[in-house]
């Protein structure tokens, strides 16, 4: 593995987009994009449990803009691992702390630029592509129930798009018994390398001759990354959308005066909290570039049906999804300028006394009348609206109750025409129905219970058997299982064999040591014989004749 510098140092410029899409209601996609390293994390476990993890991802790996300065490539692969790890172990005790965020998690792929050579992280579904002399390649391997499907043959690519388990990811970080340890790669830099780091809202309805075409026809990275995720929201994505670009540049005077440089940008959930980051890094970060608005048919229809709060993350700090940049400093320079959060402590109302001059003491009697008269108007203002409310209560429940009532019904007709392969009794079992209930309605009832053990099959399969596997008829349930009948028969096997061959090694080992040892006590004896001197021979010789003729005369 090299560990020194190439003559002529690359550098890195990179950029990121990131926006909440046409339907949730926040942004869990996390993305970082600066000179040394650039990450994207996709946040899973409900609206605040996503954007949590994959902000603990994102500042877990921050650090690695600073310190991969040193060139060692092993010490920045074994550094992005733990760093990794370190995220995964964060997310488990915060969601242990806070039992509103059990079972959060996040996707993390990551690359940084060391002594010319990419070293990738990777753990999740979301994707690493590469774009080398106009070849678009895929770097990473997704980590999905999908993509297994597709390795073992069971299904094509293209029936992979539209399959129903297409979002059950088998290896994530976060609050889940399945492996958090990251996929590390490492491969050679060249100049004018271009990288794509994208979450599932992106790769997942875009074709990689799409994505191939315009990061080929586009220079300008901010302009192919707005592209590809305008192109991935006209194309119908239901997710976050996140991309990272990012190029290679070749400097030919390492020492120069103007090098490479640029701010590093934070995106998504990670871009409402910019202080830590800039902390840890030391250096100023600033939120990514907001989506440039897209006027297309889709879009307009799609701001008709989207919650009202859905792009107004800059309640919870995102500037960046409101459209404006903000750059956050370390705490040095924060402390030196004097920032600091200003109290909340409510307004005053200006009084205008009769000599014209303004007062705003609450100690002044008309100050304090004027305070008394705005408090009785907010008391006022409060029992209307709390009136009002309390009606559209009442007529809401009706609705809601009458609505239910028909609801129930129908959703109840339509569950019988689903399935679903889960548990029953310790056994995979078959159901009709869906895995939930309604109003204590049970929504499914057993149809076919199998002999296959639940116990027997690795934690993420009875994971996803206490969910339920949702299948559209009993014939494609059926074929569930004999999948899983299968699998299972694979892996009986490979135990078998393993308890073979270690107990073959055993039995190698126990013949060798009792050969060693017999070895050991024939060359003691010979030791005892030979410091009797040469002398003794024929005395030995008459003693071994007289031995054999007693036992030859024993035996007649």
């Amino acid at each position: 593995m090299p560990n020194s510098a190439v003559s002529q140092p690359l550098f890195l410029y990179s950029t990121t987009v990131s926006d909440v899409g046409t339907v949730r209601a926040n942004n869990q996609d996390s993305s970082f994009a600066g000179e040394h390293l650039i990450a994207i994390c996709d946040g899973m476990g409900g609206h605040a449990g996503g954007d949590t993890a994959s902000s603990i991802a994102i500042r877990s790996l921050a650090h690695i803009e600073q310190d991969d300065t040193g060139g060692d490539i092993e010490a920045i692969s074994r550094m992005m691992e733990t760093s990794i790890m370190a995220a995964h172990d964060a997310i488990v005790g915060k969601a242990k702390r806070e039992r509103k965020l059990a079972g959060m998690g996040t996707t993390v792929t990551a690359v940084a630029l060391v002594a010319g050579y990419w070293v990738i992280a990777h753990i999740g579904d979301s994707r690493a592509y590469l774009l080398r002399d106009g070849h678009l390649s895929r770097v990473t391997c997704d980590h999905s129930y999908v993509q297994h499907l597709i390795d073992t043959g069971r299904i094509t690519p293209a029936e992979a798009k539209n399959h129903p388990q297409r979002n059950v990811v088998m290896r994530v970080l976060g609050d889940f018994d399945i492996d958090p340890h990251p996929d590390i790669s490492i491969r050679k830099a060249h100049p004018a390398d271009r990288w794509l780091l994208c979450s599932d809202g992106l790769c997942g309805v875009l074709e990689d001759s799409t994505i191939e075409e315009t990061m080929t026809a586009l220079s300008d990275q901010g302009e192919c990354a707005q592209q590809l995720v305008q192109m991935a929201l006209r194309a119908g994505s239901t997710d976050n959308v996140t991309a990272v670009i990012a190029d290679a540049t070749l400097a030919l005077d390492a020492s120069a005066f103007d090098l490479p440089h640029q701010t590093p940008l934070i995106g998504g959930a990670a871009s409402g909290n910019l202080e830590p980051i800039a902390d840890i890094i030391n250096e100023p970060v600033a939120t990514a570039p907001a989506l440039k608005e897209d006027d297309s048919p889709a879009q307009r229809a799609a701001a008709l049906i989207q919650p009202a709060d859905a792009h107004d993350d800059t309640k919870d700090g995102a500037a960046a999804e409101a459209g404006t940049i903000r750059v956050a400093q370390p705490s040095t320079v924060r402390e030196e300028t004097g920032e600091r959060t200003n109290p909340d402590t409510g307004e005053i109302p200006v009084v205008r006394k009769p000599d014209g001059r303004l007062s705003a003491d609450p100690n002044d009697p008309e100050v304090a009348k004027a305070i008394h008269a705005e408090q009785a108007e907010q008391k006022k203002a409060k029992r209307g609206r709390r009136r009002r409310n309390m009606i559209a209560t009442i007529i809401t429940c009706v609705l809601v109750v009458a609505a239910l009532a028909g609801a129930g019904w129908g959703a109840y007709a339509w569950s019988q025409t689903r399935y679903y392969v889960g548990s029953a009794s310790g056994n995979v079992t078959i159901y009709q129905g869906i895995p939930t209930n309604l109003f204590g309605l049970e929504l499914s009832h057993e149809v076919e219970r199998t002999d296959i053990a639940a116990s027997d099959l690795p934690a993420t399969w009875r994971d996803q058997l206490s969910q339920g596997i949702t299948v559209d008829s009993m014939a494609e349930a059926q074929s569930h299982v004999n999948i899983i009948r299968s699998e299972m028969a694979k892996l009986e096997e490979q135990q078998k064999r393993a308890e073979a061959e270690k107990a073959k090694a055993l039995a190698k080992s126990t013949d060798k040591a009792k050969a060693d040892s017999s070895a050991g006590s024939s060359g003691s004896s010979s030791s005892g014989s030979g410091s009797s001197g040469a002398d003794s021979g024929s005395s030995n010789q008459s003693g071994i004749g007289a031995a054999d003729d007693a036992a030859t005369g024993g035996a007649q």
